[in-house]
């Protein structure tokens, strides 16, 4: 029941924030934060976003150590990377712990993370719904990445075997730090 309340809450915070501006944009959305607490995407209003479903028991999981190095190289000019775990692929723990803990011990992630979040079907949380219809289509497995500019109003996707500093990737987030970010 909790689960519910916390998507009408974020779905609500979308509405009342574009109610009178408009079309929403990236910086409309909330999540809990790994830690507890909340996480309101607006507090990254002006930066691009390089927003990843993650997963501690993939295949993929290996990019987290990618996602870190793009973090360190890139957030003094502008980028957040964004982790949200999930378990729509059944490789992920239901519990925020254990799974700060595993990145914090195997990859010494720094970078902010979520509470585990449904990112496709039925469930899926407002954010991922609006990026699936920014960017073509909801991820199809774990470490989806969706690039959202500066503006929080595009973004763009690179798929799961794409990887985080592959040069498609560099170049995109080079070019959105580069766009002049928007009047406050």
């Amino acid at each position: 029941m909790a689960d519910v309340g916390r998507r009408k809450a974020a779905l609500t915070g979308a509405a009342v924030l574009t109610g009178a501006a408009g079309e929403a944009t990236a910086f409309d959305f909330r999540f809990t934060a790994i830690e507890g607490g909340a996480l309101p995407l607006a507090q990254f209003r002006g930066k691009a976003m390089l927003v990843v479903n993650t997963a501690s028991f993939c295949g993929y999981t290996p990019q987290y150590a990618s996602l870190q190095r793009l973090h360190q190289r890139y957030e003094a000019k502008g980028l957040v990377v964004l982790g949200v775990p999930s378990t729509d692929f059944n490789q992920e723990s239901h519990d925020a712990a254990a799974i700060k803990q595993f990145c914090d011990a195997n990859y010494d992630v720094t970078f902010p993370m979520t509470t585990p979040e449904h990112i496709r079907g039925a469930q899926v949380h407002p954010f991922f719904a609006w990026l699936a219809g920014k960017a073509g289509g909801a991820p199809t497995w774990n470490f989806h990445k969706y690039l959202v500019a500066r503006d929080g109003r595009s973004a763009r996707a690179f798929t799961t075997q794409v990887e985080p500093e592959a040069p498609q990737v560099i170049r995109a987030i080079e070019a959105a730090l580069a766009a002049t970010p928007p009047a406050a």
